[in-house]
């Protein structure tokens, strides 16, 4: 028989899940109308204005067209790959939500490995976009798949060198830890190039301009969702759109002090910090153009994981002589 302590942890779980499931859904469509009013503003135009106060509620319109579409498997497919593909895409960044520490008591399960728990179920995406392109049988969803599996190895390597730079400091795989590690500084003071190296990854690992060669619209049509459509096609959306809430989050977490901030309520100095970093991902897709394959090989592998092996040395030699 189950303890009535086990009962309030089981009962604990299943609300944080739920409340999981409801802030991804609104997340994505907050990002979505966020991103259009970004967009739209950089290039001199007002955006969605006609559903709702400037077009707020227009990509709720927009879900419910897309719950509503047809479903079409495309004759050649690999079934079952091509069908499970947009489930592994989207359960491993629902997992991710377990250990982020919202504020100081608003996490569902504080573990001890929570950030080798996140990179592991990130590392799970470029998976499930090798399986769509490659169950698709189309060219371009497979060359995207390439193009996206190349991406993700070079840059996971610079982005998980500079986060072993501030775990060096802390000491600990808990995030609560490195949040409380920051009571006195944040760490983007101490490890500015690190926080630098970062964003340029994360920017890379969710597939955002300029470094968007896996969908590269104008070359390969919608890349390795190219066949998808319906719902199918908006788990993939509803995935990058989560992913960016996450490597934003871990950015908040690793440099910006987490939830810690005066006057106002953790959870919302952490959701400031977090979609600041957004917006700034954003500001990048709307004014850089996208680079060359050869240049976002070139940039990582020379550039990026020389200078994140350096500041993980120089850290290192530093706590040795503190």
């Amino acid at each position: 028989m189950a303890t009535a302590a086990q009962s309030v942890s089981i009962f604990g779980m299943i609300a944080g899940l739920i409340g999981v499931m409801a802030l991804v859904a609104v997340n994505a469509l907050f990002l979505i109308w966020m991103e259009r009013k970004v967009s739209a503003h950089m290039q001199l135009r007002p955006g969605p204005m006609e559903v709702g106060w400037h077009g707020a509620i227009q990509t709720i319109a927009d879900a419910l067209k897309l719950l509503g579409k047809e479903l079409i498997t495309p004759r050649d497919v690999d079934k079952p790959v091509y069908l499970a593909a947009p489930i592994v895409i989207f359960l491993p960044v629902l997992v991710s939500f377990l250990v982020i520490p919202f504020s100081q008591n608003l996490i569902i399960r504080d573990m001890n490995v929570g950030v080798l728990l996140i990179l592991s179920f990130a590392a799970l995406t470029v998976l499930a976009i090798l399986m769509a392109g490659w169950a698709s049988n189309n060219k371009y969803a497979v060359f995207g798949a390439i193009r996206s599996v190349a991406q993700n190895v070079a840059y996971e390597i610079p982005l998980l060198i500079t986060l072993m730079s501030v775990i060096l400091m802390v000491g600990s795989f808990r995030l609560t830890d490195i949040v409380a590690a920051q009571s006195r500084i944040w760490f983007v003071f101490l490890q500015p190039i690190a926080f630098i190296l970062y964003i340029i990854c994360a920017t890379a690992e969710t597939n955002r301009a300029p470094f968007d060669l896996p969908e590269a619209e104008s070359e390969l049509v919608a890349g390795f969702h190219t066949e998808y459509s319906g719902m199918r096609f908006a788990l993939f959306f509803l995935a990058e759109y989560t992913n960016m809430f996450i490597v934003a989050a871990l950015a908040t977490i690793f440099f910006l002090g987490g939830w810690r901030g005066p006057f106002l309520p953790g959870i919302v100095w952490f959701l400031i910090k977090v979609y600041a970093i957004i917006f700034l991902i954003m500001w990048f897709r709307w004014t850089f153009p996208r680079v060359r394959f050869d240049q976002l090989i070139t940039l990582s592998w020379k550039i990026l994981i020389p200078l994140a092996l350096a500041n993980l040395i120089v850290t290192a030699f530093v706590l040795k002589l503190v």
